[in-house]
């Protein structure tokens, strides 16, 4: 025993001679990335690419792809494989160029480096998503020339052809090409962990100064060896936001992803993050206003000012040229209007000459007849009095604008707007007509906001920074979160194919960089208030819970997305015993998180009124009115 003593001993000794490291902050993964949109996704990817071995995904919603979940997914970039078997040359130069020219609009003030740091690795990026799957995909030709490449009229055009559109080969699942792709990737990727439905809060530094936590709303954790990647998007979700910066903000329809709140933002600032360029907020002027939510809504012009419709405001007035080929000089037009709100003024007349020229898709698919999409906001009548009436504005001012109107148009020259009658056509003035004839319409569309171009400053690492433009260590953003990229407008296709490129640009620096020690983290000077991320309730109090319920089985139908949507609710013993979704004609890769749990919830609480899945918002709301028709019922 004393010689396994003193040889204990010995070693004690011999060990205390040397120094061992301290350990390494225990990690979850190399990268911690927040948000499951186009950066995030991209992100991700690229870590792996870059040596990653583990990716962690925090996304707060039930499904992947942010933004992406609702547009059609334009990409655009110069010098691709596609402009190459179309036969069309082009340059970043020239790219750039068209993006700066777009976005200095009304005072936007591009950012060159970052916008010339985006396209010379957009071309590189789109043939990599074109190799990866896109290639297989149905695009949308020039008519003309059958070329791939195309123009998109709903942007300022470019110079020349650089905008791709790919229909996803699973248009049940995905919106996007784009988004089908990196999805795909992604899950076939074992190193990648995507957590759904988990929503980051806060963001907490180490001692040594760097940014690698992230901390969840059940109060879980998630640390990073090498960075915290913030892909979180914009605010156009967020009326009461994007009030604080643009006037008219609080009345712009939300277009965008359910949970583009700009929370992200906030926590970014609790960690030192500078703000910019957050009144860089554009809309489109052609929002439809959702049937189940005021503040929601979709793309979907009438295009009828193309062969002779006005648009008004609701003093009954016009406010701009609508055949305006500069579409920024409309949006802005309208966001200055009472209520961001215009009416299409227009005949049947014009509505067949629409159609002649092959120019009525959105008409024809949204407002055509009473079981379209937008036809709730259609109204028409046999005189313009009786049209003001229905729609609210002054019968004196509308007569009077369409009288004014006719005689310009009489006259064949132009307008006060600028407008033209002389005979001249181009895409957005067909051809001329009068508002006249036998029975007249209108339909209300709305400042509509699907982005918006604020948020934190980043270097062209998508480094994060500090109010004195200092690095934050470990803190990286890309996507719509960063700000000070576009200018005031956002350029076609860059709206998908930016944060997709920034995002790779974010995970391949942050993979081969340390963070720096020794920096001192403090909170922003104005961080944005906790009470502009108080969301109302999406659906209230829908049924008084106190009533008698008679036992039973009770169904109700209610008007759902593409057609009604019937729920039955079983009672027993005065409560809900189950909740089923019959019928529904709901778009899956959007409504499938609500239509699994709200139910469930439903139930659970024994109450209509339960809290809505992140990003199906108004799915959630048509379940939960649903069932409160059907507790109506069994309370009488």
């Amino acid at each position: 025993m004393k010689k396994l003593i003193s040889l204990l001993l010995a070693m004690a000794m011999l060990m205390s001679c040397f120094v061992f490291p301290a350990f390494a902050e225990e990690a979850d993964a190399d990268i911690v990335i927040v948000g499951a949109g186009g950066a995030g996704l991209s992100a991700a990817l690229e870590a792996v690419a870059q040596g990653a071995e583990k990716v962690i995904v925090l996304e707060m919603t039930a499904k992947t792809g942010g933004a992406l979940n609702y547009t059609s997914g334009s990409m655009s970039a110069a010098g691709t494989i596609i402009q190459k078997e179309d036969g069309i040359e082009d340059t970043v130069d020239s790219y750039v160029a068209d993006i700066i020219n777009n976005g200095d609009d009304f005072g936007g003030q591009p950012n060159e480096t970052l916008i010339r740091t985006y396209a010379n690795e957009a071309a590189q990026v789109f043939d990599w998503l074109y190799e990866s799957g896109i290639k297989d995909c149905t695009f949308s030709v020039d008519r003309a020339t059958g070329a791939r490449a195309v123009f998109a009229p709903e942007h300022a055009l470019y110079s020349i052809q650089r905008t791709y559109k790919a229909s996803p080969k699973d248009p049940a699942n995905y919106k996007s090409a784009a988004h089908e792709v990196l999805d795909t990737l992604v899950k076939a990727d074992g190193r990648i962990e995507v957590k759904l439905n988990t929503k980051a809060t806060e963001l907490v530094a180490n001692d040594k100064g760097q940014v690698l936590t992230v901390v969840t709303e059940d109060g879980a954790s998630y640390t990073a060896k090498k960075a915290v990647i913030m892909a979180t998007g914009g605010y156009s979700a967020n009326g009461k936001l994007m009030a604080e910066f643009v006037p008219y903000g609080g009345y712009y329809l939300a277009g965008g992803a359910a949970g583009a709140d700009g929370y992200g933002l906030r926590m970014m600032q609790q960690v030192g993050a500078n703000l910019t360029s957050m009144d860089a907020i554009p809309t489109f002027p052609m929002g439809l206003v959702s049937k189940d939510n005021p503040k929601t809504g979709a793309i979907a012009s009438t295009y009828t000012w193309k062969t002779g419709g006005i648009v008004v405001n609701q003093n009954g007035e016009r406010f701009c040229n609508e055949t305006e080929a500069n579409p920024s000089i409309r949006e802005v037009a309208l966001e200055e209007q009472p209520n961001a709100v215009q009416y299409d003024i227009f005949t049947d007349k014009i509505v067949e000459d629409l159609r002649a020229a092959g120019q009525a898709y959105f008409y024809d698919a949204y407002f055509a007849d009473e079981t379209m999409r937008g036809y709730h906001v259609v109204e028409s009548a046999a005189t313009l009095e009786e049209l003001a009436a229905k729609i609210g504005v002054p019968a004196e001012n509308l007569t009077k604008t369409v009288e004014s109107y006719n005689a310009a148009v009489e006259a064949g020259a132009s307008d006060e707007f600028g407008r033209l009658y002389d005979g001249t056509t181009n895409t957005y003035n067909i051809c001329t007509n009068k508002i006249e004839g036998e029975k007249f319409y209108a339909i209300r569309l709305h400042a509509l906001c699907v982005m918006t171009l604020g948020g934190v400053t980043a270097n062209t690492d998508m480094q994060v920074l500090d109010e004195a433009g200092n690095v934050i260590p470990g803190l990286y953003a890309a996507g719509e979160t960063v700000g000070g990229i576009w200018g005031k407008f956002v350029s076609g296709g860059t709206g998908v194919m930016g944060p997709i490129v920034f995002g790779k640009i974010a995970a391949r620096h942050a993979m081969a960089s340390e963070p720096a020690e020794g920096y001192t983290v403090k909170a922003a000077a104005n961080v944005l208030s906790e009470e502009l991320f108080v969301k109302e309730s999406a659906a209230g109090d829908l049924f008084d819970m106190s009533a008698a319920l008679a036992d039973g089985e009770y169904t109700a139908t209610v008007d759902g997305q593409e057609g009604p949507m019937t729920v039955k609710t079983v009672i027993e013993g005065g409560k809900i015993a189950s909740v089923e979704v019959v019928e529904n004609h709901e778009t899956p890769a959007l409504a499938a998180g609500a239509l699994e749990s709200i139910p469930a919830k439903i139930v659970e609480s024994n109450n209509a009124s339960v809290d809505a899945v992140a990003g199906a918002t108004l799915t959630s709301t048509r379940i939960m009115k649903a069932v409160s028709e059907c507790l109506s019922a069994a309370s009488k």
